[in-house]
């Protein structure tokens, strides 16, 4: 009958509605563990900086002591005309600020979006995000970001 199946070298007779629910009820569990993730914040600003002078703070993710997942950040250059961007991250490790990331773009070959953050990245200071062209030509222009957060 449909609906009902045997197992081998087994006269039980079993109904496949009891295997139904238990794979329905794990999948509105999966869809509530998702939906629930609702500490997920997305912030994404322009900011404007003497970037073809000195190296320039864009944001400041987190907090001293404030636990969090950066799940992405994006950098936009699309306004700078430097044939080098440099991109620089900054966090306290063990009470004192180092350079935890460094990377230079071209942006006639890069894209004008840059991933500098693509997963899941946990912090527990504040992660300082700093960016520096080689062109007097790029101070005074708005550089974009966005990044999305999650509270532990």
């Amino acid at each position: 009958m449909p609906g009902e199946f045997y197992i081998e070298d087994n006269k039980l007779k079993n109904d496949i509605t009891e295997i139904k629910n238990s794979v329905s009820q794990v999948t509105n569990n999966v869809t509530t563990l998702v939906n629930r993730s609702g500490g997920m914040t997305s912030f994404n600003d322009w900011v404007e900086g003497d970037w073809g002078d000195d190296e320039q703070e864009v944001v400041t993710i987190g907090a001293h002591d404030f636990k969090c997942k950066v799940q992405s950040l994006l950098v936009s250059i699309r306004n700078l005309v430097g044939t080098s961007i440099t991109v620089r991250m900054y966090m306290v490790v063990n009470g004192e600020e180092d350079k935890v990331y460094e990377q230079s773009f071209d942006p006639s070959s890069d894209p004008p979006g840059l991933w500098i953050i693509n997963g899941t990245v946990g912090v527990h200071e504040a992660l300082r995000v700093t960016l520096q062209s080689n062109s007097e030509d790029d101070s005074g222009e708005a550089v974009g970001y966005d990044y999305l957060l999650e509270a532990v």
